[in-house]
């Protein structure tokens, strides 16, 4: 394992223990040379999920592409770091939960935008105008309305009008 802060190859172990679900061994690592300290997750591969794309590919499921995804669409909103890792960590169990290691990337998808709408309405916005891949101004204009309409509903709810 390289060091993530000089590149060395040489790292030891200082501290292992399984993570908080179970399903990954936690490591603390420490640089010989620069005695940098990092942790690294290890997880089984034959449990691990895998993505099969739009086009039909299949590759790995990766959590920091997952994250990233994430973060784009809060960018400049009020959410937490622990927030987007709480939403992550959902999603990812959501998914390990399922029968089946292959998943699509529309399930993770319509996950991760069922979970934005009900976080920030506007991070949902910016994630499904990504997700659908809008390519004209009058679909952005629908879910934008279907997104107000929502909001109306809920504040008439609230104020028992009808």
């Amino acid at each position: 394992m390289n060091c993530p802060d000089c590149g060395n190859e040489r790292t030891r172990v200082i501290d292992t223990g399984a993570s908080t679900d179970g399903t990954s061994v936690r490591r603390r690592r420490e640089c010989q040379r620069c005695s940098f300290r990092f942790t690294t997750y290890e997880r089984p591969e034959w449990e691990s999920l895998q993505v099969k794309k739009r086009d039909g590919t299949i590759e790995p499921f990766d959590r920091q592409k997952l994250r990233a995804g994430i973060e784009r669409a809060v960018e400049k909103r009020d959410v937490t770091e622990t927030t987007v890792t709480t939403l992550v960590d959902d999603i990812e169990s959501e998914l390990q939960d399922r029968e089946a290691r292959i998943v699509s990337s529309s399930l993770i998808g319509e996950l991760v935008s069922e979970n934005l709408r009900t976080l920030d309405k506007i991070a949902y916005i910016r994630f499904v105008s990504v997700y659908k891949a809008f390519s004209e101004p009058q679909e952005f204009l629908r879910e934008l309305d279907a997104v107000l309409d929502a909001e109306l509903d809920d504040f008439d709810a609230s104020d028992g009008s009808l």
